[in-house]
């Protein structure tokens, strides 16, 4: 599918996996609705082709006011790409006690439900465009994680989420095939995004090394040549590709 004139929709859009795609969906000449948070969107860089939008993925109301823009962009509205989610860390037991079940439920609200939610509400809108061959209309890039099949110690609530995305890739492609309409998600393994910018080096050179190859962290621009990729190719289609240089994390 071609880029080139038409409307994308980027959750987590104002920085790390999120904003990367951002730039390299306008670079291949769409225009981009980034969805963030106020916080985030205050330190997002300026990118031309980009436009930010304030939006929560928990919140239904925001999520369809910002398709809604996307939609009536002049372009028709063909992508999604879900990079929007958090990954506190808690043991279901510790000295502190349980684990709060309210963290639970705010990771798979806005891991989960989020991504759902933006799937369904955008996906109503793709399929008011009009077909291209093969009678495609779009496609969503949703983000899982390695820790869906291999999470960690204290990635309980992490794990479960992302497991929910990779889980439901395959049956929402079927759901969606009948309006020409593709689901593929991504699962990256170790990112340098703003989530690692508060460790030390020593522990940032720990994890790139536990990498089979190549040793290092992954690049949100990898993450977006991968969208990108999926995007432009037609044949890829509910399925979860792991971008993780082959790592299968430990316990810990």
């Amino acid at each position: 599918m071609r880029i080139t004139d038409t409307a994308a929709l980027v959750t987590g859009g104002a920085s790390g996996l999120g904003g990367a795609t951002a730039a390299a969906l306008a670079g291949k000449g769409a225009r981009v609705f980034a969805l963030d948070l106020p916080g985030g969107i205050e330190k997002a860089p300026e990118v031309p082709g980009v436009t930010y939008v304030e939006a929560d993925v928990t919140d239904p109301e925001q999520v369809q006011t910002a398709v809604e823009q996307a939609a009536s962009a002049g372009v028709p509205l063909r992508t999604v790409v879900n990079c929007a989610g958090i990954g506190p860390s808690a043991r279901i037991l510790s000295r502190k006690g349980p684990h709060d079940l309210g963290l639970f439920k705010k990771v798979v609200e806005i891991n989960l439900i989020g991504t759902f939610t933006v799937l369904t509400l955008a996906a109503e809108a793709i399929a008011k465009t009009e077909p291209l061959e093969d009678d495609a209309r779009g496609v969503v890039v949703n983000t899982a994680s390695v820790a869906a099949f291999d999470g960690q110690i204290g990635q309980v609530a992490y794990s479960a989420s992302k497991g929910g995305v990779a889980g439901l890739t395959l049956p929402a492609a079927r759901d969606l095939a009948s309006q020409g309409i593709r689901v593929v998600t991504i699962a990256p393994g170790i990112i340098d995004t703003p989530m690692l910018a508060t460790v030390s080096d020593e522990y940032r050179a720990g994890l790139a090394a536990s990498v089979p190859f190549p040793k290092r962290l992954g690049r949100p621009d990898e993450y977006a040549q991968l969208a990108v990729d999926i995007i432009e190719h037609d044949y890829l289609n509910g399925e979860v590709i792991r971008m993780d240089g082959s790592i299968r994390m430990a316990p810990r």
